[in-house]
């Protein structure tokens, strides 16, 4: 049954000094509001990190050829050698855990290189194979990727980055079926795509790219059977490092170059940087829970140290209730629903304040012109953070009651009543 003299009694004894009770609960709110900032821009840090990689699938590799570093099976070190496209086929057919190999040709770019009709722009030229698109992701605005038959067939098409069309096209034009010209050659347009990710740059941003059939490209630019570069993506599950290995023991093998070579095969393991960031940000998660539990520790002993001068003061007021009849259990409830009035007050203030605080810097960066440059986004609190913290909040409400309540059952009758 709701009590309204416990209540009421319970706010003149938190009033009766006005800015004791203020400096004291000042720790409790400090500490929330401190744990609120903290892990609002942890969590705004992760999402930016995850902003960066967006769009690259986080199971990944990407391989190049590099010079040897040691002689080996007759050939002297600093030999340059090339990946192939039958490289490509026999990593499809022989390596376990792999799920899809995209090679890719690089073909630089050129001054006005790119034309429709009176319409000129300077844009990135690569050949790739159609599996890209599942390792580096795309948006398909009109039309469709580059596929299968495009490179069996070798056939003159292109797919445009959103960039390209802009600078091309109008707004509204389906450009799908449309002649541009390339680097002298005309392709037909299949399909414009938008990357998910402008952070992501494979031999350029995917928006400002021209893409061809790799067997296109290697024909029209002379290129023969090289290929610049390769990703790979892993089966669901399997180990990325393990796949790794593997692709460069088989690439080796197959070019005669020492096993123990450190730089001849050369990758980016996207997948291992991603297992580092999270791992990083597991541990900026645990130290920032570290620092803020301790600093609401600080202020609960603040708002301890208050109920104990509290109960102090209070010796006479207790002793004669002890005296009049009143439960060890009354005395005890009446303490700790003060301490935890008190730190739940000021827990409650630093909370709200902090995820204003946190609202306001994100619209900040939101409305930043130059927001795809920074890296914090969404700096918000997750819920389950959220009644995290308040639990934690509310244990050290009680908490910060217990020795002042102890400290009142210890007061005995007799004594109190003779106190001055």
């Amino acid at each position: 049954m709701f009590d309204i003299d416990k209540w009421h009694e319970i706010w003149i004894t938190i009033s009766r000094n006005k800015l004791r009770s203020l400096l004291t609960a000042f720790g409790v709110f400090w500490g929330i509001l401190m744990l609120t900032l903290l892990l609002g821009v942890s969590n705004g840090l992760s999402n930016g990190m995850k902003s960066n990689i967006q769009g690259i699938a986080t199971n990944s590799c990407f391989f190049f050829s590099n010079i040897t570093s040691e002689p080996y099976a007759g050939f002297k070190k600093g030999r340059r050698w090339d990946i192939s496209l039958s490289d490509i086929a026999l990593i499809r057919s022989r390596v376990e855990g792999v799920s899809d190999v995209a090679p890719i040709v690089f073909g630089g770019r050129g001054t006005d290189n790119v034309m429709y009709g009176d319409k000129l722009g300077s844009f990135n030229v690569r050949g790739n194979g159609p599996e890209l698109i599942r390792i580096e992701e795309q948006n398909m605005l009109y039309g469709r990727y580059i596929n299968e038959i495009d490179t069996e067939q070798k056939r003159k098409v292109c797919v445009i980055g959103i960039n390209v069309y802009t600078a091309l096209f109008k707004p509204g034009t389906d450009p799908c079926g449309l002649l541009i010209r390339c680097n002298g050659q005309y392709y037909r347009v299949v399909g414009v795509t938008k990357g998910v990710s402008n952070n992501i740059s494979l031999g350029g941003r995917s928006d400002d790219m021209v893409v061809l059939p790799i067997t296109t490209m290697q024909q029209l630019y002379n290129q023969g059977d090289v290929v610049d570069f390769f990703g790979v993506r892993a089966l669901d599950h399997y180990d990325i490092g393990k796949l790794e290995q593997n692709i460069t023991d088989v690439l080796k093998l197959r070019h005669q170059i020492s096993p123990t070579d450190p730089q001849a095969v050369g990758s980016i393991n996207i997948g291992e940087m991603f297992k580092t960031f999270m791992y990083l940000f597991l541990g900026i998660s645990i130290l920032t829970w570290i620092v803020g539990v301790g600093t609401l520790l600080a202020g609960a002993i603040g708002v301890s140290n208050i109920m104990l001068v509290s109960v102090r003061e209070r010796t006479k007021e207790i002793g004669i209730r002890r005296a009049l009849g009143a439960k060890p259990s009354n005395i005890i409830s009446q303490i700790m629903t003060e301490s935890l009035v008190l730190t739940a007050m000021a827990g409650f203030l630093g909370f709200s304040l902090g995820v204003g605080i946190l609202a306001l810097i994100d619209q900040i960066i939101a409305n930043a012109p130059a927001n795809g440059d920074i890296f914090l986004q969404q700096l918000m609190i997750d819920f389950k953070v959220g009644v995290s913290a308040a639990a934690i909040l509310l244990f050290f409400g009680l908490l910060a009651g217990l020795l002042p309540a102890w400290r009142a059952m210890q007061i005995k009758p007799i004594e109190a009543l003779g106190e001055e």
